[in-house]
């Protein structure tokens, strides 16, 4: 069978499975949670929506801890991180272990979201199918996309945001023929998603037609959502990494429970993926929405509704924190609709009470979506068409549009990278649509290393300098102790003028004629770092250690361009 064929015959089998475990897990989540509601009923026994996220938390936590043994976490991260490092290979286990977790912790109450673990499931399916099948880095890099693509494609019912999703964060550099096996595999998970779970709207919602004169709005709405999105992206980041400086993992799963519990006691829309909340603002709908509360005869007053849901799209990001840093799988793709929803609303609100206006509130909690997964998640194309395609909101696609660009630029000014990208771009493991940078991170300088010279330790006289340059093919001799450190090298243009003076032979030593070479490789340091240090120091071969001073051997330029060279022609457009 043609190449050809035989990728887009394994993308139908890709969507498919993708489409399949996107139903899998949204039946997982939605029995648990019916499992668990099943029994009680009345609010007076609401007292357990406190227990339940934490107890989801702590089946998810001891779960992935003594079965699954890996760090699951950040599913959409870890695929990234799987294509810059890791040759696209994705851990067999992940087929199902994110599913299992994601379940019980989202099914339980868990403030997160589920995309992102069907995400790192779609990629696992592609990963490890093309694995067993012997498939190159390149095609194992589209088969992974294709579960990607089919898993947002499956989860949502969007096929196009599946497309776009995979190719604005996920896949650096791919070719129009590569977007063939997305689109079947897309298309694939679409139908299944149809098939079983009915052909209507993911979100149902009563907007109303597009209206030019609330354009202006728009363009704040979208200034707002930038401001949101670096409020959600840099607290989420500051939340997870303060939590899991707690060292003992119960302790910080106590704290994380006590603390999402409290949360959800106050303000109950924080159960669970929250999409009921949102639904129900969608359908101009705010009773619902609110749900069961404390607060009481206190919502009565106009303003005081606003002021609830910015309190609830505040600290939402904190309840996806203890979430995730407490144990629980999930993801910040739903958490970003959810918080966008309620820019919109909260927004909407605040210019009808304030100004007097009438602008279409279920209108701007729709476009408030898009804006801020346009700024989170730095993907503008992919925000304009998830939500239209999950709300069926084409009607709006022009203040969409409007408010994710301003959006993205707003928050562009203040971070280059999205919530996904940002850790792995500060370790230097980010591919970028760049080719050029895409092609050094992909190299890793302990596959270049040499051996093949030889040493001498600093003790030696010239004589035996003299007998290793003999049997030796190199012109550089590096000099290593007798416990393994470097300690410098000689070439050979150095010493041409001693070679031949045998009264030299037996009273020069090794030490007195080496000298230090102008920079050090470290064993896994970044390509682009090496590549930085050959182009300061003008030098064709540099010497690698590790972190100890041990001598490893060399990389040289020509190795490195070789190993350039192989490295593009897999990545590069066809």
């Amino acid at each position: 069978m043609p190449e050809s064929n035989k990728m887009l015959l394994l993308a139908l089998i890709v969507g498919l499975c993708s489409g399949l475990a996107a139903v899998v897990l949204k039946r997982s989540i939605h029995y648990v949670s019916m499992f668990l509601k099943s029994w009680f009923d009345g609010s007076s026994e609401s007292w357990l929506y406190l227990v339940y996220p934490g107890l989801g938390m702590l089946v998810s936590f001891l779960f992935v801890r003594y079965i699954v043994k890996d760090n699951i976490s950040h599913g959409v991260t870890k695929v990234l991180k799987a294509v810059a490092k890791h040759e696209s290979r994705i851990k067999g286990h992940n087929v199902w272990s994110s599913l299992v977790s994601s379940s019980l912790t989202i099914g339980f109450g868990g403030s997160v979201g589920a995309e992102a673990p069907i995400v790192y499931t779609g990629a696992a399916i592609g990963s490890n199918l093309a694995q067993k099948l012997g498939l190159s880095y390149r095609n194992m890099t589209i088969l992974l996309g294709c579960g990607a693509a089919g898993a947002v494609a499956g989860i949502f019912k969007a096929p196009l945001a599946g497309i776009l999703f995979t190719l604005e964060i996920l896949m650096f550099n791919i070719s129009m023929t590569s977007i063939v096996p997305l689109l079947v595999s897309a298309v694939t998970a679409t139908t299944v998603s149809f098939v079983c779970l009915g052909e209507s709207v993911v979100f149902s919602n009563s907007i109303e037609a597009f209206n030019i004169r609330n354009i202006p709005f728009y363009i704040i709405l979208g200034v707002v959502c930038g401001a949101f999105s670096l409020y959600f992206m840099r607290t989420t980041l500051f939340m997870e990494d303060k939590i899991r400086l707690i060292k003992r993992p119960y302790l910080r799963w106590l704290i994380s429970a006590l603390s999402l519990g409290l949360l959800i006691f106050l303000f109950p829309p924080l159960y669970g993926e929250g999409y009921d909340s949102l639904t129900s603002l969608l359908n101009n709908n705010t009773d619902q929405a609110i749900g069961t509360t404390i607060f009481g005869d206190i919502l009565t007053n106009p303003w005081a509704i606003p002021i609830f849901f910015l309190a609830v799209l505040i600290l939402k990001v904190l309840a996806m924190s203890f979430t995730n840093a407490g144990g629980g799988v999930g993801g910040t793709f739903g958490p970003t609709l959810i918080v966008g929803g309620l820019v919109g609303f909260v927004f909407s609100r605040v210019v009808n009470l304030a100004g007097g206006y009438d602008i279409p509130e279920a209108n701007f909690t729709l476009v408030g979506m898009a804006g801020l997964m346009a700024g989170v998640m730095q993907a503008p194309m992919t925000a304009i068409f998830l939500i239209a395609e999950i709300t069926g909101g084409y009607v709006l696609l022009l203040p969409l549009i409007i408010a994710s660009v301003v959006s993205f630029a707003t928050m562009r000014r203040f971070e280059t990278y999205s919530i996904y990208t940002k850790r792995i771009a500060n370790q230097g493991d980010l591919l970028t649509h760049d080719s050029d940078k895409a092609v050094l991170t992909l190299l890793k300088t302990a596959d270049l290393i040499e051996t093949d010279f030889i040493s001498i330790e600093p003790q030696r006289y010239l004589r035996d300098l003299v007998n290793v340059i003999a049997n030796c093919k190199r012109n550089i001799f590096p000099v290593v102790t007798s416990e393994g450190y470097f300690a410098g090298i000689i070439l050979l243009d150095d010493i041409r003028h001693i070679m031949f003076d045998l009264s030299l032979y037996d009273t020069k030593q090794v030490s007195d004629i080496m000298v230090q070479p102008p920079a050090y490789v470290y064993e896994k340091e970044k390509m682009e770092s090496v590549m930085k240090k050959f182009e300061d120091s003008k030098a064709w071969n540099l010497p690698v250690i590790d972190l100890e001073g041990h001598y490893k051997g060399f990389v040289s330029k020509s190795k490195i361009f070789f190993a350039y060279r192989e490295q593009l022609q897999q990545v590069s457009h066809e």
